[in-house]
């Protein structure tokens, strides 16, 4: 799977909303091993989506399509300043993955100082996860480097909430080394996220 992330501040939420949803009608069926996007507005006005394509061939085939072009250019009004484009086909899955049945989605976006240790201890807690935090639906990741975008589905925001909460009583030790081995951590959370499917 290959990832793009679109990233940046918007000015007019629903106006963006309408060209995704445009998008969705309008290109999405030409658009040739697309898989689907993940995205939303926080209630800072960032903008973050997570467009998934089977590999980078099918992505690229994508932008160079003159109508991707003339949507992007409609679409890039709809933000204030520049708007950052990431790439990777080093992604992960966890759980479920994605879905589209969620009602909240947290995109964390950090470094990660080991992450064959990361890997060793998300493979030792995320059993466990299933049952302590029937919240979680899953996550999709996508890596440059050492850096991350993680989009974490969760059932909905309040029983997110209630399950940090819960959890913060009865930590796994495996989950606490896995949380210092990442830093310059930013949370963005999706309330309303927007959810497709191919």
């Amino acid at each position: 799977m290959f990832i793009q992330i679109i990233q940046g501040t918007v000015t007019d939420p629903e106006g963006l909303r309408r060209q995704l949803d445009r998008w969705q009608s309008e290109l999405a069926p030409g658009a040739t091993g697309y898989l689907g996007s993940t995205g939303g507005v926080a209630a800072d006005g960032t903008s973050v989506s997570l467009v998934r394509f089977e590999n980078e061939a099918a992505a690229t085939a994508n932008s160079e399509r003159p109508e991707q072009g003339d949507w992007w250019n409609e679409t890039a009004k709809y933000f204030d300043g520049d708007v950052a484009f990431r790439n990777s086909s080093d992604t992960e899955t966890t759980l479920g993955g994605g879905s589209d049945d969620a009602g909240f989605v947290q995109v964390m976006q950090g470094r990660v100082r080991d992450r064959a240790r990361l890997a060793e201890l998300e493979a030792a807690f995320m059993p466990q996860m299933a049952e302590t935090r029937p919240d979680v639906i899953g996550s999709v990741r996508a890596w440059d480097g050492d850096v991350f975008t993680e989009a974490i589905y969760f059932t909905s925001e309040a029983d997110a909430r209630a399950g940090e909460a819960a959890m913060a009583d009865a930590t796994p030790p495996e989950f606490e080394e896995f949380s210092s081995l990442t830093e310059d951590v930013t949370f963005i959370d999706l309330k309303d996220p927007w959810l497709h499917s191919a």
